[in-house]
């Protein structure tokens, strides 16, 4: 009976969890470069004296579909995509380097190249200054150029070449802040092979259709998991009744 009782009452709970995760992915559906997240349980015998026939459902390490976007093409210039694997490098609050796949960049008063949520994208020296007054052009192999405003146009600056890594996907965890990182701290060197496209982004690789009905099946095993522990209490008490009866 506490074995029933146990695998009902976390399978219930973790099925809410799951739930909670399809909406996150819904609510990413049209976040560029987002990567749908992708929880795992495990059932898990309870360790100690008289708890050997408990069993409960346990968060595994939780991992993120690797399938790449859509790309669509924006006619921005700050705005770029990864061609096939691959990652931008971008200074996370805190410092350090985090990875994304989100390319629509935009420079900050002070000149700096950032994301739509501020952070400073990383180049393979640091983060990338843009001069004043001038516009930017991202090379497919990530070099960002300063072409001047004006009759100047002809004298192209080069001022970086954007950070573009591609560690193994399995090497990867996903943050609460949806930036990347390596699981053991390190930080991979940058990739040549990786090219991005010009005026173009990654859209989210989170299927609606798929996290709709995943949303059903949760919903269904939620149910279920409270129907077995109506069926536990309703056996809990024709056994105290039971009881009672015989004394």
């Amino acid at each position: 009976m506490d074995k029933l009782i146990y695998v009902a009452m976390t399978g219930a709970a973790q099925a809410m969890q799951q739930q909670a995760v399809a909406a996150h992915n819904l609510a990413n559906a049209t976040t560029p470069g987002y990567r749908a997240d992708r929880p795992a349980f495990q059932a898990i015998p309870l360790a100690g004296d008289g708890a050997p026939t408990r069993v409960y459902v346990a968060d595994s390490a939780a991992g993120f579909d690797q399938r790449p976007g859509a790309v669509q093409q924006t006619g921005r210039e700050l705005d770029v995509a990864l061609e096939g694997q691959g990652w931008f490098a971008v200074q996370p609050e805190g410092g350090g380097e985090a990875y994304t796949r989100a390319g629509s960049f935009q420079v900050s008063a002070n000149g700096v190249l950032q994301t739509r949520t501020g952070l400073n994208v990383l180049g393979d020296g640091g983060p990338i200054t843009i001069p004043p007054d001038a516009a930017v052009a991202i090379a497919k192999d990530g070099t960002v150029s300063a072409v001047p405003n004006g009759n100047q146009r002809t004298n192209v600056q080069v001022v970086g070449r954007l950070k573009l890594v591609n560690p193994p996907p399995e090497a990867m965890s996903k943050g609460g802040d949806g930036l990347f990182r390596m699981k053991d701290g390190s930080e991979p060197a940058s990739d040549p092979a990786v090219k991005v496209v010009g005026g173009a982004l990654e859209g989210s690789n989170v299927n609606v259709v798929e996290e709709m009905v995943n949303m059903i099946q949760l919903a269904r095993q939620f149910d279920m998991q409270m129907k077995l522990l109506q069926n536990a209490e309703g056996n809990s008490s024709h056994a105290s009744q039971l009881l009672s009866t015989n004394r």
